[in-house]
């Protein structure tokens, strides 16, 4: 049974890509320490550097310095373009909230900070490696935040558009919810009282209200 697990393990492929050769050499040699984690290749930035990440069938990239010009947006997308199951691990990063949510939305995976030790950065590739996400704990409620904030949105984009009511529904449910009748509404617009009664129909379906009233209230709540 032990034989047959050791033949079915396959150790993570990684890449480590940074300018600084002295911080290359290191990584290598404490993955090379590590089992589970095969470097399969190493060096700095360069214009071919996608390509020898592809050609090295790297299943994760250790990543520095994404401030530099070869690691800008346009170059994380032509990477994940190339090899779009590759995982990413920026290291040695900053402890900008706003930093580490522009690297969230290109499809970082683990984002390990510059005070981060090197059993940090060891449980960080473990974690992405395994199919899963890793950050310093500080940043989760920064995701949290900035999920709520952004569900918030959609929602009121959703009841703006709603409640996208016409000038003409809008000024006769200004009137509705002054309290005039239908008879007293139909003489204010010069419209018939067959045309109100519709018109307060549309309206109430469209904000899924029970009454006139209940629309009244809703309509008044999202603006």
């Amino acid at each position: 049974m032990q034989i047959s697990e050791k033949q079915s393990f396959s150790p993570t492929k990684a890449y480590v890509l940074a300018e600084n050769r002295l911080l290359r050499q290191t990584l290598v040699r404490l993955f090379r320490k590590r089992s589970e984690i095969d470097v399969v290749g190493d060096n700095c930035f360069s214009d071919s550097a996608i390509e020898d990440i592809a050609s090295a069938k790297s299943d994760l990239l250790l990543l520095d310095c994404p401030d530099t010009k070869h690691t800008s947006e346009d170059w994380l997308d032509s990477l994940q373009e190339s090899i779009p199951e590759i995982k990413i691990v920026l290291f040695g990063m900053s402890e900008d909230p706003d930093f580490f949510l522009r690297a969230v939305r290109r499809g970082i995976a683990g984002y390990v900070l510059k005070s981060a030790s090197a059993a940090d950065l060891l449980d960080a590739v473990r974690t992405v490696a395994q199919g899963e996400a890793a950050c310093p704990p500080k940043f989760c409620k920064v995701l949290f935040k900035t999920l709520a904030a952004a569900t918030i949105k959609v929602e009121d984009e959703r009841a703006t558009t709603q409640f996208d009511l016409t000038h003409r529904q809008r000024q006769l449910m200004s009137l509705v919810a002054m309290g005039l009748s239908n008879k007293e509404i139909a003489a204010n617009l010069n419209l018939s009282e067959f045309t109100v009664k519709n018109h307060i129909y549309r309206v109430m379906k469209q904000v899924d209200a029970q009454s006139r009233h209940e629309a009244v209230s809703l309509i008044g709540d999202a603006d």
